[in-house]
């Protein structure tokens, strides 16, 4: 029995070191800021119109959430939600137009140009254009809904 026990913590050491179990490789991750999704338009636009691309570096063929922040459309900037972050996912964070400097559909159609731009653009970033997905925070909810429930956007 002793020398049976001893074979099993033998081979079990052995399974260890040989990496059996071992950690997979950590995931690393990079963030490229305030990148221009719309050139058109005015000053306020061109200030407004900018995401962040928040996506691991050595990864391939990723999944990644084109995230709009909350604020009733007239407040807040884009942030990567903690919880989004160190998933083997990218995270595109979008600024978008605000209230009342612009109204409806402006910020809607600021949305749809930023998602237009994550599927375009992924993929210089080694994530799949097939696999991007649209979330936000109260309005930025809101926002995903408008560009997932009309055709048009």
């Amino acid at each position: 029995m002793h020398a049976k026990f001893c074979s099993i913590a033998v081979l079990s050491f052995l399974a260890v070191s040989n990496g059996l179990f071992a950690e997979a490789v950590e995931t690393q991750y990079k963030t490229l800021e305030d990148i221009s999704y719309r050139n058109d338009g005015s000053d306020y636009a061109k200030e407004r119109c900018k995401l962040d691309v928040y996506y691991p570096v050595n990864k391939t063929d990723f999944a990644t959430v084109v995230w709009f922040h909350g604020g009733g459309l007239k407040a807040g900037n884009k942030s990567v939600p903690a919880g989004l972050m160190n998933q083997g996912i990218a995270v595109v964070a979008v600024n978008y137009r605000l209230h009342p400097k612009v109204q409806s559909p402006v910020y809607v159609d600021d949305a749809a140009a930023a998602v237009a731009w994550t599927v375009k653009n992924i993929e210089t970033y080694g994530g799949s254009k097939q696999k991007v997905f649209v979330s936000g925070h109260s309005a930025g909810g809101y926002l995903t809904s408008m560009i997932g429930l009309d055709k048009s956007w």
